[in-house]
């Protein structure tokens, strides 16, 4: 850094191929970062120089590590992928990406913590159905609640459908005792836990005595369209190819759906495809429907939960 208070950085990309994808055609998205953080940009075959205030090239940092991120998962970079990571590395931190989009309880704000889940958020708010794929503690259950509580306080829809593929670890919901509450309860307790974080645990009871907050396997929404509602489907890789379409079709009008998975953890035997998989490869052209990938940047539980995911990526990766 020199005196004036600006600083110099480089950023070295795999290939010439991600350099071109990353740029945009005529180096559109170079000018958008440019022209919004005040930084000066100079691109030499697969490198990028940055120079500006501090600041503005730490943030500029940022924008281009989200950029490749995406570009892991998608064939190209649109216009908008750009503008909503400036949005997010430009807004305030005390106002989270939005002041709509937080949840009070007890004097505390749910807030991203990452930039990926930065983006988790605004595609929840921007979309009608969002799917994010990403390891165990990114925070891709508890975010879903923090949105679906933000808009049943805002009004915006009248009640939350909690559903879950009761799959795991070869159990079925007739072994479970009880009635279908009681079956069902297990595998919904992270999502009941994220709540009660954000809601009075005597207001959430309320709620589901009156169907505000309904719980539901995944078997018993056949037939159903779902109004004015915010629909959370947690563990999505656990899903077969039909009933992931048989879900996403239950969207009905004024609802947002949201669908979380971890793709290494799937419980389904061998033989069967995971319709969370199928619907990321299916439906990434489809408008008003975004897809969000959470890594190990994105964890915030223990510091050493980030390093046992990396690990196990790595491992997945040299198979």
């Amino acid at each position: 850094m020199s005196d004036n208070g600006t600083n110099t950085a480089s950023i070295t990309l795999d290939s010439k191929d991600e350099a071109i994808l990353l740029f945009g055609g005529r180096d559109a998205h170079l000018r958008m970062i440019r022209d919004a953080l005040g930084v000066r940009l100079v691109a030499r075959g697969d490198t990028i120089s940055i120079d500006g205030e501090a600041v503005a090239v730490q943030k500029a940092e940022r924008v281009f590590q989200q950029l490749r991120q995406t570009l892991k998962h998608k064939e190209k970079l649109d216009p908008e992928d750009v503008r909503a990571m400036l949005e997010i590395v430009q807004a305030p931190a005390e106002r989270a990406v939005s002041p709509s989009l937080t949840v009070q309880h007890s004097g505390r704000f749910v807030r991203p913590r990452t930039d990926g889940q930065a983006r988790y958020i605004q595609a929840m708010r921007d979309h009608d159905v969002t799917l994010c794929v990403g390891p165990a503690g990114t925070g891709k259950s508890y975010l879903a609640v923090g949105m679906a509580v933000t808009l049943l306080r805002q009004g915006a829809v009248k009640r939350i459908v909690l559903v879950r593929p009761a799959v795991e670890a070869g159990e079925r919901l007739g072994y479970l005792p009880g009635d279908l509450i009681a079956k069902i309860n297990p595998y919904l307790r992270p999502l009941f836990d994220a709540m009660n974080e954000m809601m009075e645990p005597e207001q959430v009871r309320r709620y589901m005595e009156n169907d505000i907050i309904e719980i539901a396997p995944l078997a018993y929404m056949r037939g159903r369209t779902l109004n004015h509602a915010a629909i959370i489907l947690d563990e999505g890789q656990n899903t077969t190819v039909p009933q992931m379409k048989m879900f996403l079709t239950r969207l009905g009008e004024n609802s947002k759906m949201i669908v979380t998975g971890d793709i290494t953890q799937i419980d389904l035997p061998r033989t069967i495809r995971s319709g969370m998989i199928d619907a990321v490869n299916r439906l990434k052209k489809i408008d008003r429907l975004a897809i969000v990938y959470l890594d190990q940047s994105d964890v915030v539980r223990h510091t050493l939960v980030q390093r046992i995911v990396k690990a196990y990526e790595d491992t997945e990766k040299k198979r």
